[in-house]
C-alpha cells in the first residue's frame, strides 16, 4: 500500500487549484530510496505560468467584474437580464478575490500558510463559482428561450422579482453542491518534504493509506464526487443550455423580425456561454483522466495531468475575467452607461481638484466651464 500512498500524494494537487509540488530532480524518501521526478522542469515552467496567468486573471477580474456590478447596481435600470448578469458577476467576482491565496500556494512551493479552514473556504469558492456561474447561464438559456419561444406568457410572467428569487435559489444550490468540497478538503505535511502543509482533497478523511478498506472508501467518494462534477456541474446544465438554444434558433429562423430584434443580446448571451463551454470543458476532462489514473497508474497519463492540469486550470480561471470583456466589446448598452459613468466620475474629480486649487470662486467656475466641455 505504500505505492497507492506515493501515488495518491503524487497527484492530490490534480484537484487543488495547482498542479503537483514537487519540482526537484532527487528526493530521499523516508524508506531510504531516492524519488526521481522527470518532469520537474516542466513543472517549473507550468508552475510559473500559472503564477502569470493568476495574478492575470485576478487584476482583470476584481477590475472588470467590479465594473460590472457597479454599472449594473448603479448605472442601469434593473431588468431581468441585469439580475442574470449581476449574479454572474458577483460569483466571478468572489472568486476572483481569492485568487492572491492560491498565488502564495504557488509561489511558496505548494506551501499553504493559511490554515486549515481557508484551505477548506478557498477550496469551496472554487465551486461555488464553478456551480453558480454554469447555473445562472442556464437560467439565462432558459429565460431567453421563454422570451422568445413564448413572448407574451413571458411578458405576463417575466419580473425582478421573480429573477431576484431564482437567483436566490441558484446560490442556494450552488452552496449546497459545494458544501462537500468543503467536508473533504484538508491540510497535510507533504509525503516529500514534512515541512511543506498541502491543502489537498482527503475524501477519506484520514491519513491511513495503509487500510485497504480505508483506500477503497478514498477512491470510492473521489469517484463520486468527480462524477457528480461532471454531471450535475457541466453535463445537465449544459444539456439544457444546447436545448434552449436549438429552440431559439429554431423560432428565430421561421421570424426574421424577432431575429433582428433579438440578435445583439442573443450574441452576447451565446458568447458567454461560448466562452464557459470552451474554458472549462478541459477542466472536467483532466478531472476524469486524474480518476482514471487514480485507480490504475500510468506513466502516460501522468504525464498528461503533468502537462494538462495546470493548462486546464489556468484555461478555467481565465473565464472569470473574460464576462466583462464580452459585455464592453458586444453590449453597446452596456458599453456607452461604462464610458459615461467612468467619465462623470473624472469630470467630478477634476471639478473638485479644480475649486479646491483656487480660492477664486469665478476663475474656478470658468475652469470648470472649460474642463467640462472638453470632456
Amino acid at each position: 500500500m505504500e505505492n497507492f500512498k506515493e501515488g495518491f500524494n503524487a497527484t492530490m494537487e490534480m484537484t487543488a487549484t495547482p498542479s503537483y509540488n514537487i519540482n526537484t530532480t532527487d528526493v530521499s524518501e523516508n524508506n531510504g530510496s531516492v524519488f526521481t521526478d522527470k518532469y520537474a522542469d516542466l513543472r517549473e515552467s507550468l508552475n510559473t505560468m500559472s503564477l502569470v496567468i493568476y495574478c492575470l486573471t485576478f487584476v482583470l477580474g476584481v477590475l472588470g467584474n467590479g465594473v460590472v456590478i457597479w454599472v449594473t447596481v448603479f448605472k442601469m435600470k434593473k431588468t431581468v437580464t441585469t439580475v442574470w448578469f449581476l449574479n454572474l458577476a458577483i460569483a466571478d467576482f468572489i472568486f476572483t478575490a481569492c485568487l492572491p491565496l492560491s498565488v502564495v500556494y504557488i509561489a511558496q512551493n505548494f506551501h499553504w500558510p493559511f490554515g486549515k479552514f481557508m484551505c477548506k473556504l478557498n477550496r469551496t469558492i472554487s465551486f461555488l463559482n464553478i456551480f453558480a456561474s454554469v447555473y445562472i447561464l442556464m437560467v439565462i438559456s432558459v429565460d431567453r428561450c421563454v422570451s422568445v419561444v413564448w413572448p407574451v406568457w413571458a411578458q405576463n410572467h417575466r419580473s425582478v422579482r421573480k429573477a431576484s428569487c431564482v437567483s436566490l435559489g441558484v446560490w442556494v444550490l450552488a452552496l449546497t453542491l459545494s458544501a462537500p468540497y468543503f467536508v473533504f478538503r484538508d491540510t497535510a505535511p507533504s509525503y516529500l518534504y514534512q515541512d511543506i502543509i498541502n491543502c489537498f482533497d482527503n475524501y477519506a478523511l484520514s491519513d491511513d493509506y495503509v487500510t485497504e478498506s480505508v483506500n477503497q472508501l478514498r477512491l470510492l467518494r473521489h469517484q463520486a464526487m468527480t462524477i457528480t462534477q461532471l454531471l450535475l456541474g457541466f453535463v445537465v446544465p449544459f444539456t439544457v443550455i444546447v436545448s434552449c438554444y436549438a429552440l431559439i434558433i429554431h423560432r428565430l429562423r421561421r421570424n426574421r423580425t424577432l431575429a433582428s430584434q433579438s440578435s445583439r443580446p442573443f450574441k452576447i448571451i451565446a458568447a458567454a456561454i461560448t466562452t464557459f463551454f470552451l474554458c472549462w470543458a478541459p477542466f472536467h476532462i483532466m478531472a476524469l483522466i486524474e480518476l482514471v489514473n487514480s485507480s490504475q497508474r500510468s506513466e502516460t497519463l501522468g504525464y498528461v495531468i503533468t502537462i494538462g492540469v495546470p493548462i486546464a486550470t489556468n484555461l478555467a480561471f481565465l473565464n472569470s475575467c473574460l464576462n466583462p470583456l464580452l459585455y464592453v466589446f458586444m453590449g453597446q448598452d452596456f458599453k456607452n452607461k461604462v464610458c459615461k459613468s467612468i467619465l462623470a466620475v473624472l469630470e467630478t474629480a477634476f471639478q473638485e481638484e479644480v475649486s479646491g486649487s483656487h480660492s477664486d470662486t469665478q476663475s474656478g467656475d470658468t475652469r470648470r466651464s472649460a474642463l467640462s466641455t472638453e470632456v
